[in-house]
């Protein structure tokens, strides 16, 4: 370990993320120094507990990369919300599918909720936000997309369901 942060060597160059939520704004408890040579705070000891900003709660820590982003979360999130409707989201049906009648809407939406024919090919990132499949004779999309509480922008961070709506579209594959 160093010894100014307690981090194992292993962990330097990767970022601590809330096991949670998978968000950065994570902060421990610690000791801080006043250099006077320095004119500035260091860093003594770092202790164990965590606590996520994002969650406002009591967390344990997950260590990854800062490029990487945090894929099972943002999966496991994706397949609550279309599989079971488990968490902040909406789901829109588009005209084209709406067209095709009350019936046809309940199969396709029964459809996209069993769909599980993820591959390299379909699902690129391993996010589990975007699926095709045929219903009676019609090719059909679904796609899950990211936004603020609000729903005016992206979302900052899909892995974190406090701060993320999930916006699922299921579509005709020609209104793509």
């Amino acid at each position: 370990m160093t010894p100014d942060t307690q981090t194992p060597l292993d962990e330097i160059g990767m970022v601590p993320r809330c096991r949670s939520c998978g968000s950065e704004r994570v902060a421990l408890d610690a000791w801080a120094c006043w250099n006077s040579a320095a004119g500035l705070w260091e860093l003594e000891k770092t202790f164990d507990d965590a606590f996520c900003h994002a969650c406002e709660d009591q967390t344990k820590l997950d260590w990854s990369r800062p490029d990487e982003a945090p894929t099972e979360t943002i999966r496991t999130l994706n397949d609550a919300w279309r599989c079971r409707g488990e968490g902040q989201g909406q789901l829109l049906v588009t005209s084209g599918v709406q067209a095709k009648g009350s019936a046809f809407v309940v199969a396709a939406v029964k459809a996209m909720r069993a769909f599980n024919d993820f591959s390299a090919d379909n699902d690129v990132y391993r996010e589990h936000d975007f699926g095709a499949f045929d219903l009676n004779g019609e090719k059909l999309f679904f796609k899950i997309d990211y936004y603020d509480r609000s729903l005016s922008v992206g979302s900052d961070n899909p892995a974190n369901p406090t701060e993320t709506v999930r916006v699922l579209t299921l579509m005709l594959a020609s209104e793509y």
